[in-house]
């Protein structure tokens, strides 16, 4: 039977995976010949046998891929006049334009982690032990396509048993780019102390069983890492690092300790929990948990995560006579509001003050990969944080766009992002813009994925603000600017991420964004699609005095709305007092500030909406991290929910009505009477009411409300889908009670998955109204 050559291109996730020898072997197996090249945007192959032989290596291909790949497309063609192939091989790779896949980082696999404990393995105890299915990518890569001298890893020349592996199609480790071990490999290292190696690793683990702090190093970024066990030393921490209630995460040695300490709800869970990408995961905490209340206080839910580099690995387990604890504080090094550090030379200067010892590793960092932050809701993943393991896997949309754009993102949770045509590239998380350092740290990552990328864009994204930093990194650029407004941004990110082009009503609800009118928005409805939107409603706009200290310090938000619902003095210090608000002088500074107009701006943010009932409730006055009151509300409402076992306390229509009673005031344009929601809350508490009695109503209430725009929203444009976005739907709460109710009246619904609600999210709503702009016909 004569012989076919095909022609075969292969889309997606296929560098850094293990494909080329994938493709390798199963051309072996059925007998084609030919090569596999990998061509940067994609892996060629030229295949050349009968059509029985070429029909069976396509079914292998499409359906028994490696692992850690993802196929988007495959393209197949007949090949042009070839001569007739003696063998299948791996040839160089060979660079060309097109769209580019680059692989996030893997967790350290099953088959490595059994090597690593083998005494008879020569990588036995290696902490950088890897094959094609595992190890570093992103954080290792300076341009693609992915090959050894690219990364690096070209600083460390391949001993000849390792080169033996690397060039046999039969190994685990063929084509694998990090291959190395302890003979040829990196090594790790206590930073000034001198230790190196096994010393190294003893020391680190002796000084966490003996109750100190670490820095260690590993794939994206240094963690700080102690007993999270020992409440001393995890107290300890939160001093030293400025962090006196934000949740630490922690690593657990495997799953049967992540089982002990949390309640592990799902298959699903606990696929992505111990899968290849290893993000924190938000579970509930056991009752008889062993960690130490330090870790979360408050909290009842702890951020776990297990090892996924072999260093991790070695700290929990290793051949001495350390008594390690099974669970440790994992948190980033970093300064609050600081970028993770990446190498020793920032390690030194940033987190000698927190630490007891710094354990580094000479395997240089190109871009810095924080952990991913992972929550479920209705059983499926709801991203907190987007970064290692995940970034920059592209959102590719319908759309046949064409052109080149970057977007910058938010200043908080900020993260940017690169649009070429049709694929939306997220980068890792970067951090809080307000530190000069994240600026710069942001600089050099654009400039860097836009190198791996090979993008060139034409126009920047930003945030509509004029004074945010990233307002300011856009401009440097010399390129023309779209400043899109932050609401509008979130919504965008979440019909992106669902792939829905057509218009939505958009329910944005978050803490802060410069409004198109010059005031701060949070609490808004529009209507939305790529080319642009409409504010149909809010919140019910109030005065938010005190300038930048009213949005950690609930209690102002709830003195100038309780000021402004009886609009007099005497009765509003009245209940500010029996509220315990604040003091005399702090009241009466707050009177001056809205009598004057001084240090005040018009707002509708639903964030401080939710900080204001929680100062009103006695929950929480003052929030040390964004988000704190409106967590620890959230909490409270959960808790009374179970304890009254009831998923809706009820309440009578006669004290609902009014509330979600919408009022128009211009151009049908609507506001949700929160006002006369708090005032409401005021009044029970003042009667005695229980604060998580009230902290359920008034999320109940609020959904109530929401509900009741989106319908309103319908009358008005005849749109039935409702897309939900921002910090505020971060509230498992909330947008529980908001998709029943929008469910109830008939509404499909859009959420987010893999996208942050929040501010780390709205990069690609940026990017993705940029592109549609380049291609406005």
């Amino acid at each position: 039977m004569e012989n076919t050559t095909l022609n075969i291109k292969v889309y997606g996730i296929v560098q850094g995976v293990g494909f080329r020898p994938f493709v390798s072997r199963i051309a072996d197996k059925h007998h084609i010949l030919g090569s596999v090249c990998n061509k940067g945007p994609y892996v060629e192959i030229l295949a050349q046998g009968s059509k029985n032989h070429l029909d069976a290596f396509q079914h292998d291909l499409e359906d028994n891929p490696p692992e850690r790949s993802a196929i988007l497309k495959i393209n197949i063609d007949p090949a042009p006049a070839k001569p007739q192939y003696t063998n299948f091989r791996i040839i160089a790779s060979a660079k060309e334009q097109g769209d580019i896949f680059v692989s996030p980082d893997i967790a350290i696999c099953d088959k490595c982690k059994t090597e690593l404990f083998d005494e008879h393995n020569r990588r036995y105890l290696h902490p950088f032990i890897n094959c094609t299915a595992c190890g570093p990518r992103l954080t290792i890569l300076d341009s693609m396509p992915y090959d050894r001298e690219r990364t690096s890893m070209g600083e460390f020349p391949m001993c000849p048993a390792c080169h033996e592996e690397y060039i046999h199609a039969e190994t685990r480790r063929y084509d694998a780019q990090p291959v190395c071990c302890n003979d040829c490999g990196p090594e790790v290292y206590m930073v000034g102390s001198g230790e190196r190696g096994a010393k190294a690793i003893m020391k680190t683990r002796g000084i966490i069983a003996g109750g100190g702090i670490v820095a260690i190093k590993g794939i994206g970024g240094f963690h700080l890492c102690c007993d999270a066990t020992n409440e001393q030393a995890t107290a300890r921490l939160r001093s030293l690092k400025h962090r006196p209630a934000k949740p630490f995460a922690v690593m657990v040695r495997d799953i049967s300790t992540a089982k002990r300490e949390c309640l592990i709800e799902s298959r699903h869970q606990l696929d992505i929990l111990d899968g290849h990408q290893k993000p924190i995961i938000l579970l509930q905490r056991k009752s008889d948990s062993k960690l130490c209340s330090s870790v979360a206080p408050g909290n009842p839910k702890i951020g776990i995560l297990l090892p996924y580099a072999p260093i991790q690995l070695l700290i929990f387990t290793y051949p001495d006579a350390v008594a390690m604890p099974d669970c440790l504080v994992m948190t980033s090094g970093n300064p609050s509001g600081a970028p993770i550090c990446h190498n020793d030379t920032e390690a030194i200067a940033a987190l000698s003050g927190m630490c007891d010892g710094i354990l580094s590793h000479n395997r240089k960092i190109r871009i810095r990969a924080d952990d991913s932050v992972m929550d479920f809701f209705e059983h499926a993943p709801y991203m907190i944080r987007r970064s290692r393991g995940y970034a920059p896997l592209p959102v590719m949309l319908s759309d046949q766009f064409t052109g080149q754009v970057l977007a910058v993102g938010g200043e908080l949770k900020n993260t940017f992002c690169i649009g070429k045509n049709n694929l939306f590239y997220q980068s890792p998380y970067i951090g809080d813009m307000s530190d000069l350092r994240t600026v710069q740290v942001q600089r050099e990552s654009i400039l860097r994925l836009e190198t791996l990328l090979e993008t060139k864009p034409s126009i920047i994204a930003c945030d509509l603000h004029p004074r945010y930093n990233t307002t300011r990194t856009a401009q440097e650029f010399g390129l023309p600017v779209l400043p899109v407004q932050h609401h509008y941004a979130h919504i965008v990110s979440c019909m992106a991420e669902n792939n829905y082009a057509k218009p939505v009503i958009g329910i944005a609800f978050d803490g802060t964004g410069y409004g198109t009118d010059g005031t701060i928005w949070g609490g808004e409805f529009l209507k939305a699609d790529y080319y642009g939107f409409t504010r149909l409603g809010s919140i019910k706009p109030f005065k938010q005095a005190g300038g930048d200290i009213s949005s950690v310090e609930g209690w102002r938000i709830a003195v100038a709305m309780l000021y402004a619902l009886y609009g007099d003095k005497a009765r509003t210090a009245e209940v500010v007092q029996n509220l315990q608000l604040c003091d005399k002088p702090n009241l009466h500074g707050q009177f001056f500030m809205a009598d004057k107009n001084v240090n005040c701006i018009t707002s509708t943010s639903a964030g401080r909406l939710f900080d204001a009932v929680s100062a009103i409730l006695g929950i929480c006055m003052h929030s040390t991290f964004e988000g704190e009151a409106s967590m620890y509300l959230e909490f409270a409402a959960e808790a009374y929910a179970k304890t009254t076992k009831k998923s809706e306390p009820s309440l009578t229509t006669a004290i609902e009505e009014p509330l979600t009673n919408l009022p128009t005031i211009s151009d049908s344009y609507f506001l949700l009477p929160t006002d006369l929601l708090v005032g409401h809350l005021v009044h029970r508490r003042l009667q005695g009411e229980a604060a998580g009695l009230l902290a359920y109503d008034f999320h109940r209430l609020l959904a109530s409300q929401i509900a009741a725009g989106c319908e309103k929203a319908r009358r008005q444009t005849g749109l039935n889908t409702a897309a939900l976005s921002g910090g505020v739907f971060q509230n498992q709460l909330l947008l529980k009670l908001c998709t029943q109710k929008l469910r109830q009246a008939g509404f499909s619904i859009l959420l987010h998955s893999l996208i942050p609600p929040n501010d780390g999210g709205i990069a690609l709503g940026q990017s993705v109204a940029a592109m549609q702009q380049l291609n406005k016909v």
